[in-house]
């Protein structure tokens, strides 16, 4: 793994290398933030039948999310004079942070993995939920009333639909004894845990799409209702940040997703041949797909219908999840 290598070699090697295997993990995110937007518009325009990007980069477009970056990068940024100005500048880098530092703990397969905490699961947990930190900063520090609405609704989104994203795979975990995600990768050798807590995953993949604030969860920044809600008075390179961050969650998630329910790197049984990378990114694919098909499909919910689905619906599910997999545990030992 990547932190045995980091073990091996003591000092300012050690730190070079971690350095160098951290610059590497960015440049591939922003790799998948720059196709997978490309991946998005181009299977929003097929569902919608429309062509997408087909024009900067050949027919299927390859070039156009570049093309946008550098046009973002060259824009102006303009920070409003009644703005507060240092929490402003700071809050896309505090929405961002979290969700870089979140994919250290993810096993990308069974030797490649930057971190492996015993407490994976929980970091993660941990850590994505600041983010919520930078969004409702930057809502309050643009001193708009469309960007404060924005940040509020994005906190009270964010703390609503993670405690049932949390209990959904208390299940998980009861199960399997262990927050290290690549131990819980380890006990689906046999079956997967979409197949054995269905109602987990249904539960956790709802509460994740709220956590993501897409569509059809997207309340934090409903443009017929709040302009652009939180980053409205951001501009350039700064409200790239904010979208970054976005990408960079439906990643990690993805990513999580595969590895608690879909058994991460693990093949079929009768496909052991191919290497497990390969099967973490079929899997990996197939989630962001359902993501990107869920903003094609659903309408926006209304806001409060949003947050009493999370406290009337999902929890409740969750908890009694909760009790019928220790209960059945319970009875398998007895028995």
């Amino acid at each position: 793994m990547v932190q045995d290598l980091l073990h091996s070699s003591p000092g300012l090697a050690n730190f070079g290398i971690f350095f160098l295997l951290a610059t590497v993990l960015l440049l591939v995110i922003l790799g998948f933030v720059t196709y997978g937007i490309l991946a998005e518009r181009k299977v929003l325009g097929f569902m919608q039948g429309r062509y997408g990007p087909n024009h900067l980069g050949g027919r299927w477009g390859l070039l156009q999310t570049v093309s946008d970056v550098l046009k973002l990068l060259l824009k102006e940024d303009i920070i409003p004079k009644a703005a507060d100005r240092p929490l402003f500048i700071i809050a896309p880098v505090i929405a961002f942070a979290p969700s870089f530092m979140v994919m250290a703990t993810i096993p990308l397969t069974d030797n490649l993995q930057f971190a492996d905490l015993g407490i994976g699961l929980l970091y993660y947990v941990a850590i994505s939920g600041m983010s919520v930190v930078g969004f409702l900063l930057g809502g309050w520090a643009s001193n708009n009333k469309f960007s404060l609405l924005g940040g509020m609704r994005a906190a009270s989104q964010m703390i609503s639909y993670e405690i049932p994203l949390v209990m959904s795979v208390l299940g998980i975990i009861l199960l399997t004894g262990s927050l290290n995600l690549n131990e819980i990768v380890a006990a689906q050798e046999g079956v997967w845990f979409i197949l054995l807590q269905p109602v987990a995953f249904v539960v956790f993949f709802i509460a994740a799409v709220a956590e993501l604030n897409r569509v059809p969860f997207d309340l934090a920044e409903a443009e017929n209702e709040l302009v652009a809600g939180f980053h409205t008075e951001y501009s350039g390179f700064r409200w790239a940040m904010f979208m970054l961050a976005e990408y960079v969650y439906m990643f990690a998630m993805a990513s999580l997703i595969t590895v608690v329910f879909l058994g991460g790197w693990l093949p079929l049984p009768f496909l052991g041949f191919i290497p497990g990378a390969v099967w973490f990114a079929l899997k990996f694919s197939l989630v962001v797909y359902i993501l990107i098909w869920f903003r094609a499909t659903f309408p926006r919910i209304r806001a409060d219908k949003l947050i009493e689905f999370a406290w009337k619906v999902l929890l409740p599910v969750a908890l009694a999840n909760i009790f019928l997999t220790a209960l059945i545990k319970e009875l398998l030992e007895l028995f």
